[in-house]
């Protein structure tokens, strides 16, 4: 049952008396617990909604075109408390985060509904086989999931739990139903890389259709981890190692099934020495969240939008203009050579990319959205900064500007004397803001 917080204007549910205030308490017989629950039952064409008003229950009975909107409105997008996880990650990030952040950086969440609505990802830990097969039934797919290993004793070694290792249940059943599965693996050094990973990828290819995708990425690790587990970063041996088998297996994918399903993160080649492959490699571009190709996408689409200003606004190559564009120090000569193109063919168009370290995280963090406004601040101070100061988006708090350490865009502005602008994530988006 889920409290009505409002009923949308000339709605449906308005025209049939239904009220904020009333409780729902299921749709064509189905208990509504959550919005899954609801958005699933919401959809068919014919509907008996159940409801309670005060110690009154009473029956709304109406038709909608199928897919339609019933206009009701609940107090949060869940309808229920989001699901905390119940794990001690020995790579856990928010366990690595000082203290005095706000308060919202320190919630794990391990919720299998925001996972199919927005893309997290869970790790199975937190949901029982009445979730599973709700699942199933309603066919959510794809589910995101954080394996790390298929090793059980390894899983709960790595997760500090004692049921993370069973859990894996789960994921074979929801293989099993058909459920399409995107995975990530957080690859530590000495514990999950190397015999364990190749164990983990066998696994999970064996799950043949249902596998949709794999991302690989390095630990990341800041200065904040007294008392935690000792975990080493990896160096340029180690990462070599693991795109070995990265590859491997995604070659045997490859051949087995027409696609690569299996891909290491663009940082993992930074820290191997490696050059990023081609962009035919990354297929659709499966695990681009995850960072797996995000540099390639960049430049493919920075490319295409110079080569399409080249030909319907030429005049706009003339425009004398001087940028200043800080970034993380792992993508910084990625970023450099890509716009040198631009250099090129625009001399009055002057870039100054400017690779920012990590002070805040202690060095070792090293992704351009880990960065904070202190960093740049001190490290773009004194500096000719130009026009203005370009910033990737993924820097800042999504729908807010706002960075990690809680410094927004105006105040870097005013502190830098120099405008600072959020720049979209695509090529097109970065071309059109230089």
């Amino acid at each position: 049952m889920v409290r009505i917080d409002g009923v949308a204007r000339e709605s449906r549910a308005q025209r049939a008396g239904i009220l904020p205030g009333d409780v729902l308490v299921s749709i064509n017989g189905h208990p509504v617990a959550d919005v899954l629950d609801y958005r699933f039952y919401e959809t068919e064409r014919e509907l008996a909604l159940s409801l309670r008003r005060g110690e009154t229950a009473y029956t709304v009975e109406l038709a909608k075109p199928q897919y339609a909107s019933l206009g009701l409105e609940f107090a949060s997008y869940l309808m229920d408390e989001q699901r905390a996880c119940r794990n001690k990650c020995v790579f856990c990030f928010i366990d690595q985060l000082p203290k005095g952040m706000r308060e919202t950086l320190y919630f794990k969440d391990d919720d299998d509904r925001l996972s199919f609505l927005f893309g997290n990802y869970i790790t199975l830990t937190n949901i029982d086989d009445r979730e599973v097969e709700r699942i199933l039934q309603m066919h959510i797919s794809p589910i995101n999931v954080s394996v790390h290993t298929m090793a059980p004793d390894l899983r709960c070694k790595m997760m500090n739990n004692r049921f993370a290792g069973e859990a894996l249940r789960h994921l074979y059943r929801l293989a099993e139903g058909g459920i399409q599965l995107n995975c990530q693996i957080v690859l530590c050094p000495g514990l999950n890389d190397g015999p364990a990973l190749e164990y983990t990828l066998e696994k999970l290819c064996g799950f043949g259709e249902s596998l949709q995708s794999v991302a690989c990425v390095p630990v990341g690790l800041t200065r904040y981890r007294e008392g935690l587990y000792p975990l080493s970063p990896f160096d340029r041996a180690s990462a070599q190692a693991a795109l070995e088998i990265i590859e491997r297996y995604g070659e045997q994918c490859r051949a087995s099934r027409g696609s690569r399903t299996v891909y290491a993160s663009d940082e993992l080649y930074i820290l191997a020495g490696r050059e990023l492959p081609p962009v035919e490699f990354y297929e659709d571009f499966p695990q681009i969240e995850n960072g797996v190709g995000m540099l390639r996408d960049l430049e493919e689409g920075f490319r295409w939008a110079l080569e399409d200003l080249e030909e319907t606004e030429p005049s706009a190559l003339a425009v004398c203009r001087h940028v200043t564009i800080p970034t993380g120090e792992c993508g910084f000569a990625f970023l450099n050579n890509m716009l040198d193109v631009l250099r090129e063919k625009c001399h009055n168009i002057k870039i100054d990319m400017v690779p920012v370290h990590n002070d805040f995280f202690g060095g070792t963090v090293n992704v351009t959205g880990l960065l904070t406004g202190q960093d740049i601040c001190n490290q773009l101070a004194g500096r000719e900064l130009g026009d203005v100061v370009l910033l990737a988006g993924n820097m800042l708090r999504a729908g807010e500007d706002v960075f990690l350490d809680d410094m927004t865009l105006p105040e870097l502005s005013e502190r830098l004397d120099c405008p600072a602008v959020r720049v979209g994530g695509s090529g097109e988006d970065l071309l059109a803001a230089i």
